[in-house]
């Protein structure tokens, strides 16, 4: 039996390559008789468009082709809902909307084309405070809709204006947390193509293969297994990839002039083009007896959706369900809404809703226990969830909970005691008994600098939430003649960074017995690979681990 590889540091699978340049990230493609692609974005929030006139465009040396709304068969995608048009013929619904994409033999000829392409627009009233999306007099982001309200979800539990009767301090504050860009390394990139079984190739780097397949061969009016998405490497993700950004507008490119097309987007484009995390305005009131327990907890959750569906839904879902905290408390309500707007569209971003909730549930946590002069520590390890703990909404915490193990570790860590049950900070981050605060008013001329140290808690979802079904996909192909000489790993699982192939590996390795250098991982090609779901949500090395052992 060969040592087990769960839980060593071993050298990744893709380590080498990477480190001597072997690896090829979507930046880097190329094909013979290759085209370039420019997008032209709208770079205005909402607007009629009147007339688009590609004329000098197309008579511009090198310009092969220009591509409208006229020309997607089927004008619509989406990751959760297909209201996002490939190119937008209509109405224009936010700056980075795609209005035409620009085809030539160079970039160059590309970008001068793109330049001379002609829109003229009639602008539209833009929604742009979140505030205001739900009143009367609100201009609608989707004229087909009856609203701006896009989700809404509420969890009670217990009674909460009891809860409040029963509090000996309340604190009521609003807070706000705005976009926030993924900024990874590696902007987006892409090259798509016509392979020799007529199948339409798209290479580049994602979340979700088998979703980008789908949303592509709807827009295209393809069956699925006529279009292939290929992933190589990502330089990052975080949540920015999970949604479509290049592929469909190369698909289609390649798909009308059968011939491969390649795009890199600037960071200026990057920005512009894929969705942000979404900023919440959050409204709590929070109350506490003098014991030090929670007594009621009310939230109100208004999320900017920007102007299309992406993930919101789900996402507003994860912050109803976390807006509480990782705290028991009998009396709770949340209630949240994502609206349209005009601005730029929300999507996945690292800790998918927590984030923002929690940064709200713990300024409250920290200011009652001021308002009630308790150690913050203290006051959490009085409320932090046990085994017996019983969520916002109503169901049991899976067994065994940890969260007061670890906030006592950590607490520890930083620097404080626990002296029966009363938590006070006696060292600080390099082992020394803490006096007074050091003042140095000489750094700054009429002020004095002190140091401080903070303490939060929160959790989040391992895998999709919110009533979301689970699933991935692993085979195992056994090949050799009185042992395994080889195996093939087939899992179509995305890894932008994190090192889940590494993982999946060392699952198949530990549960067949078997050194790694025999393993075989096909993980990039849709047509080849089954779906594993997105990479997303901490969910991989759970999932695929579970699928694979």
């Amino acid at each position: 039996m060969t040592d087990r590889l769960i839980g060593q540091s071993i050298p990744r699978v893709d380590a080498l390559d990477k480190v001597t340049g072997k690896t090829l990230y979507p930046g880097d493609l190329s094909r013979p008789a290759m085209l370039h692609m420019k997008v032209l974005f709208a770079r205005r929030p909402h607007a009629k468009i009147n007339n688009i006139d590609t004329s000098e465009a197309l008579e511009n040396p090198g310009v092969v082709a220009v591509l409208t709304a006229d020309d997607v068969p089927v004008n619509e995608y989406g990751l959760m809902e297909s209201d996002q048009p490939a190119l937008c013929g209509d109405v224009v619904r936010f700056v980075g909307d795609k209005v035409a994409v620009i085809i030539g033999e160079t970039a160059q000829a590309a970008a001068e084309g793109r330049d001379l392409v002609e829109v003229a627009y009639e602008d539209l009233p833009a929604l742009t405070d979140p505030r205001r999306a739900l009143d009367d007099d609100a201009p609608l982001v989707h004229a087909e809709e009856s609203s701006n309200l896009l989700a809404s979800y509420r969890i009670c539990k217990g009674a909460v204006d009891a809860g409040f009767a029963q509090a000996d301090v309340i604190v009521e504050a609003e807070y706000q947390t705005p976009h926030q860009e993924h900024a990874f390394l590696q902007p987006e990139a892409g090259l798509a193509y016509v392979d020799d079984e007529g199948r339409i190739v798209i290479e580049t780097a994602g979340q979700w293969s088998h979703d980008d397949r789908h949303q592509i061969a709807h827009a295209l009016q393809l069956p699925e297994d006529q279009v292939r998405v290929v992933y190589k490497y990502a330089g990052g993700a975080f949540g920015g990839r999970e949604d479509i950004s290049v592929q469909l507008v190369l698909a289609l490119a390649a798909f009308k002039l059968r011939r491969p097309v390649k795009i890199i987007w600037s960071r200026e484009e990057s920005i512009i083009g894929h969705h942000k995390r979404h900023p919440y305005i959050i409204r709590a009131k929070w109350g506490a007896n003098r014991d030090g327990k929670l007594t009621a907890i009310q939230m109100d959750l208004l999320s900017d959706a920007g102007a299309y569906a992406s993930s919101s839904a789900p996402v507003l879902g994860n912050a109803t369900v976390t807006a509480s905290g990782p705290y028991e408390c009998d009396n709770i309500h949340v209630d949240g809404r994502a609206v349209y707007t005009n601005n730029v569209p929300a999507g996945a971003f690292r800790g998918f809703g927590s984030v923002q909730v929690e940064f709200a549930a713990e300024m409250q946590m920290s200011k009652l226990a001021e308002e009630l002069g308790m150690n913050p520590v203290e006051f959490r390890m009085r409320n932090i969830y046990r085994d017996d703990s019983i969520q916002a909404t109503g169901a049991p915490l899976p067994q065994p909970v940890g969260a007061a193990r670890v906030l006592e570790e950590t607490a520890k860590a930083a620097g404080w005691a626990d002296k029966d049950g009363s938590w006070k900070r006696e060292m600080d981050d390099f082992g020394r008994k803490i006096r007074n605060p050091k003042r140095r008013p000489e750094l700054v001329e009429g002020s004095e600098i002190r140091n401080g140290v903070g303490f939060a808690c929160g959790y989040k979802n391992v895998g999709y939430s919110f009533g979301w079904d689970e699933k991935a996909t692993v085979t195992l192909e056994l090949h050799g003649k009185g042992e395994m000489e080889e195996v093939v790993v087939r899992a179509g699982a995305s890894d932008v960074g994190q090192g889940v192939h590494t993982v999946l590996a060392q699952f198949v390795a530990d549960q067949l017995e078997v050194p790694l250098d025999r393993l075989r991982l096909v993980t990039d090609d849709s047509a080849v690979a089954p779906e594993t779901g997105s990479c997303s949500a901490s969910r991989l090395t759970f999932m695929l681990g579970n699928a694979a052992v």
